[in-house]
């Protein structure tokens, strides 16, 4: 039976929806706006090891990015990473990295085809995303970071596409065959930029539909990029130098590239990047007691420094039982009151003001590097990802502001670039 409503009866109704609107908190407010966005994260590496028929994203491991954990914080949509350490530029080389990334592909999609179809897909086109959201599952996305796998065949770009990468960044810590990497700074350059492979691989990632990733390679590099590049391009996990001064974060001349270009920046929750001193602080009492929680254990433990030196094996190893520590040395200074103040969800926020500031709310997203070294307090894991809109809604954001920097900026960039493909192909 359908009901009616007088005039007055419809006044009434609406009176009582803007009292109600009227008396909303600034939690409930970011309660509803989390609720309605879609949320991406465009940067979650991942271990292998964590994508078995017996252990897997299903889970609530200690993994800072799994299924229960998205589905506290709802977080709807993560990028999960073929991450591929750089190594010597050999065909021995080559081949090894080769296998790495290849068993990280087979990984994600026994997730999404095995182990929880029913709660994950893969996405490969905003489309895919929106269509998954409706469903009510949780989507992977994957990003290549560091292109050094792929070797010197540029049809291999191809197959990472048709294995449904949609973004690569071309270099990682260390010069690639395609690029140099930010680190030259420290180590001096080996290409100048690009090579001339790096030159081609950026037009074929614009014939393919993929997003250019500039978050690891150098500055003459990114330069080069957005000289040859007929599309937008991404900074997948960054922030601002100008803040912060790593040379992982892009300093105002870059951020001005990027506006220019049309493409976005995900602000990287990673500590060392969004505030240098508080975090030395912090991680120089927190490492004694992760170092000696390892001890006790029968472990050896690593300063993120001292990772790149390791060979795959230890490297793997580290990461199984890297969580664990980190978690049990938190619980053990949880009420400490000597513990430094580490970096927060604040100092986090205070990079997205800074670069919305400079270049405008449309060239601004959000990124964690989950389980590769992110994580700051109020957002250390899938789970707390409210903290963030809370924190964003705190500062004056509007829905609108939101929507953009958790995903839309991000999708609009990838319909972009599958736009410049789909005319090359035509």
């Amino acid at each position: 039976m359908k009901r009616t409503y007088s005039i007055l009866g419809l006044l009434g109704l609406m009176i009582v929806a803007s009292c109600t609107t009227q008396t909303e908190t600034l939690e409930e407010k970011a309660r509803r706006i989390h609720e309605s966005v879609i949320t991406i994260d465009t940067h979650d590496d991942i271990n292998v090891a964590n994508f078995t028929d017996s252990i897997n994203y299903t889970q609530r491991l200690n993994t800072q990015v799994n299924l229960p954990k998205m589905d506290e914080g709802q977080l709807d949509v993560a990028w999960l990473i073929v991450y591929t350490g750089q190594g010597d530029l050999t065909e021995e080389g080559y081949a090894s990295a080769e296998m790495n990334a290849m068993s990280k592909f087979d990984a994600i999609h026994r997730l999404v085809e095995e182990y929880a179809p029913d709660q994950i897909g893969l996405a490969t086109s905003s489309d895919e995303v929106r269509s998954l959201i409706t469903e009510g599952k949780k989507v992977a996305m994957i990003g290549v970071e560091n292109a050094y796998p792929i070797g010197e065949d540029l049809g291999n770009f191809e197959l990472y596409r048709d294995k449904g990468a949609r973004y690569v960044s071309l270099s990682h810590n260390g010069h690639s065959q395609f690029s140099d990497s930010n680190t030259g700074e420290a180590d001096g350059f080996l290409h100048e930029g690009l090579s001339e492979l790096g030159k081609e691989a950026i037009v074929e990632m614009n014939r393919l539909g993929m997003m250019i990733d500039v978050s690891h390679p150098s500055k003459e590099a990114m330069r080069q990029m957005i000289a040859l590049s007929k599309a937008p391009i991404i900074a997948s996990h960054s922030s601002a130098r100008a803040l912060c001064d790593h040379s992982r974060n892009l300093d105002d001349e870059q951020l001005f590239w990027m506006k220019e270009n049309g493409g976005v920046v995900q602000t990287v929750a990673f500590s060392s990047y969004l505030n240098t001193e508080k975090h030395n602080a912090r991680n120089e009492y927190m490492q004694a007691i992760r170092t000696r929680l390892a001890e006790e254990k029968g472990l050896e433990w690593y300063d993120r420094s001292e990772l790149r030196n390791l060979d795959a094996d230890k490297r793997a190893a580290f990461m199984n039982y890297y969580r664990e520590i980190v978690a049990e040395a938190d619980e053990l200074v949880a009420n400490d009151p000597e513990a430094p103040t580490g970096v927060t969800v604040a100092d986090f926020v205070d990079h997205i003001d800074y670069m919305v500031n400079l270049i405008g709310i449309d060239h601004v997203g959000i990124s964690s590097d989950f389980d590769g070294g992110g994580g700051v307090g109020g957002w250390q894991d899938a789970s707390e990802t409210f903290n963030v809109t809370l924190e964003l809604v705190k500062r004056g954001y509007s829905e609108e502001d939101i929507q953009k920097l958790w995903g839309e900026n991000l999708l609009r960039v990838l319909d972009e670039v599958q736009a410049v493909s789909t005319q090359w192909q035509s």
